[in-house]
């Protein structure tokens, strides 16, 4: 890992030696396009009006048009389910365009990691990840068949956390786990942001979970009913997640994990968690989780790949290193409902894992924009014009 590190830095060098245009590289990717102003739509407004309230005023115009050309050329949701760019190149050949050729030495340098990546560290963790995920098949299996009693559960969380540690090793999982005072345990909640589905992998290194998740075909699939024949897994269609009484009915004996965002997130920012299970009750035990793109990128695009050409992409990376956070538990406190408290959560691990803390909702990868959303800044806008009188 030293040596790697070593090695990207120096590819670094020699990229921004030979590249002038680096520190507008370097801008753009980690400010965006667009500097936008955080300030409310009463604000700025109020500005452009000079603190003058009520009647229509044609700079109004100005406002909504400029943010409009903003959303346009960059918004600050569809950004997050496309890779993270990265400031400089980590020497594999998908993660940056701009840079095809820089010099004689640094192709080379490539093309010998092309054959250490694809020729040596591939086939080594293919063959861990298939000795992995058959043993959890087939562990699961067996132990599926062994009645409801402690020695089932004793059995079931040593095949799951062998099979994950071995799965792990076929990604080249490096984990830096911290704060273990604070680890989830059984009878709670454990609630994580939401990257690809070896956020899975990466948690139950450390122990043992009951899952909470969207059902899937293929590969996925086989997995998911192997498993859940040891253990009270929850898979649910995204049509019926309303239907939170299986929930209910199991957290007080067993430790649950929410990956909460519904979707996968490019890991630089955290959006709406699903207010479920914050409706349930008892302890929740928040978890960061953060990736280093340096070394690889672990976010899955599952509108361009399939499970098993994302795990491909993994398994030619050069390591897939992170870092995770247990928080101090969290209880919902008096007066505070369900949203409120899903959204103190989920400042708390933005925060821990400096993550970007984004209000807007997941589901947006594949849906529209709700009309609450609109009727929310049209009331706004409404309440400036008319008065708070006439908002109704």
């Amino acid at each position: 890992m030293k040596i790697l590190i070593k090695t990207l830095k120096w590819a670094t060098l020699r990229i921004q030696k030979s590249s002038k245009e680096e520190e507008t590289l370097k801008h753009s990717s980690s400010n965006g396009l667009i500097q936008r102003d955080d300030s409310s739509l009463e604000k700025e407004i109020g500005e452009r009006r000079g603190n003058r309230r009520g009647d229509f005023a044609l700079s109004d115009v100005f406002y909504f048009s400029k943010k409009g050309i903003e959303s346009i050329v960059e918004d600050e949701v569809t950004q997050r389910f496309s890779s993270e760019e990265l400031v400089s190149w980590n020497l594999l050949t998908r993660t940056n365009n701009n840079f095809h050729y820089i010099s004689l030495r640094l192709t080379i340098l490539w093309g010998v990691g092309v054959i250490v990546r694809y020729g040596i560290l591939l086939p080594l963790r293919v063959s861990l990840a298939a000795i992995g995920l058959s043993w959890l098949v087939i562990g699961t299996t067996v132990v599926g068949f062994i009645p409801n009693c402690w020695l089932k559960d004793w059995l079931s969380e040593l095949v799951h956390v062998m099979c994950y540690r071995i799965c792990a090793r076929g990604l080249s999982a490096t984990i830096h786990y911290h704060n273990r005072e604070n680890k989830p345990k059984k009878g709670g909640i454990c609630v994580a942001n939401h990257t690809s589905p070896i956020d899975v992998v990466i948690l139950a290194n450390d122990g043992g979970y009951a899952m909470v998740g969207q059902v899937h075909g293929g590969l996925m699939g086989v997995v998911q009913r192997a498993m859940v024949r040891a253990c009270p897994h929850i898979w649910f269609e995204r049509a019926e997640m309303k239907d939170r009484h299986l929930v209910t009915q199991r957290y007080n004996t067993i430790l649950l994990l929410f990956l909460h965002t519904g979707t996968c997130i490019n890991n630089t920012s955290v959006m709406m968690f699903k207010k479920g299970s914050f409706e349930i009750g008892g302890t929740i035990y928040p978890v960061a989780i953060k990736y280093d793109p340096q070394f690889g990128d672990a976010f899955w695009n599952s509108a361009k790949y399939n499970m098993v050409s994302y795990l491909l992409r993994m398994m030619t990376s050069w390591a897939i290193v992170c870092n995770v956070w247990y928080l101090p538990p969290m209880t919902q406190k008096e007066g505070e409902d369900a949203v409120q408290f899903a959204n103190r959560v989920k400042s708390a691990i933005a925060q821990q894992g400096g993550l970007v803390d984004l209000s807007w909702d997941g589901g947006l990868k594949r849906a529209k924009v709700k009309d609450t959303f609109k009727q929310e800044q049209q009331k706004k806008y409404s309440c400036m014009v008319v008065g708070d009188d006439s908002s109704e």
